[in-house]
């Protein structure tokens, strides 16, 4: 095998005509590797994208060939995938606000250029779901852009027919979370063309990592909520007066790693229903 990509989480091998995606254990925020690993972290977002996949399957064709036809040392945390052609565009569906469409928002009153009505706060829940998509930046940070801007870069027909399947897989996936007790306030996917020119969903769908996860017990509009994803580690590295968001970044203390795989194991159980057996 061939490793062609090793991105921040996960690494990408060529094997014959197919792709081997790994995810690693390693965290990143602000677009930096952190040196201190999240023990199963990968297991346990290859699992809930799995289980997404097939619950998901009737929207959209994904790049799942086998989650067992894979190299034994990756066992769990690699899926033999179909090579795609992938789309340079992150797809964003968001049905609360929080995070950059927070501060976006709170700037314009809009996101991506979709305007939002007067008057909310952080987390309030908005009247409809809105497709927010951003830039796929190699370096430095994605930035929103408009349904125009995703137009210009892949035509009219497959941008609205990606919104609406954006919007679709959002809807599907918060509605089946909220059943069991989880808000989902925003998600990112990646769409690539197949071979034959089918759009196909591709990397992850619907995980801690790509996902915002909030109690829903708990879930309180004009505060910060209770994070059961990335957003934790985010929050804690903010704390950091003394790192400048640059690498290397800091080591992460033993007991926020276990906080955070405790929430990403919560996640995984409540969404699929199943016991996490590491």
């Amino acid at each position: 095998m061939e490793l062609l990509h090793s991105g921040k989480v996960r690494d990408v091998y060529a094997d014959g005509d197919d792709l081997i995606l790994v995810t690693s254990d390693r965290v990143s925020v602000y677009d930096v590797i952190l040196p201190t690993p999240i023990p199963d972290k990968g297991k346990i977002l290859t699992q809930l994208s799995l289980w997404w996949f097939e619950q998901l399957a009737d929207v959209v064709p994904n790049h799942v060939i086998s989650s067992t036809d894979v190299p034994a040392e990756w066992a769990g945390r690699a899926i033999r995938c179909q090579r795609l052609e992938m789309l340079p565009v992150e797809f964003i569906a968001r049905g609360y606000l929080a995070g950059l469409g927070l501060k976006e928002y709170e700037k314009n009153g809009t996101v991506s250029g979709e305007r939002l009505p007067a008057g909310l706060v952080e987390a309030s829940k908005l009247p409809e779901p809105v497709f927010t998509p951003t830039t796929k930046a190699t370096e430095g940070h994605d930035e929103f852009i408009t349904f125009a801007d995703v137009v210009n870069e892949i035509g009219a027909e497959t941008a609205e027919k990606l919104r609406d399947v954006t919007l679709k897989l959002y809807t599907r996936g918060a509605e089946l979370a909220a059943e069991r007790g989880i808000v989902i306030a925003d998600t990112k996917v990646e769409f690539g063309r197949a071979p034959d020119g089918t759009l196909v969903l591709g990397d992850e769908v619907l995980t801690s990592d790509s996902s915002r996860f909030w109690p829903a017990d708990d879930w309180t509009p004009g505060r910060p909520q209770h994070s059961m994803d990335k957003q934790f580690v985010r929050d804690w590295s903010s704390t950091i007066t003394d790192w400048d968001r640059t690498p290397p970044g800091p080591e992460i203390p033993t007991e926020i790693v276990e906080a955070t795989r405790a929430r990403y194991i919560d996640v995984y159980e409540r969404i699929t229903g199943r016991r996490w057996e590491g």
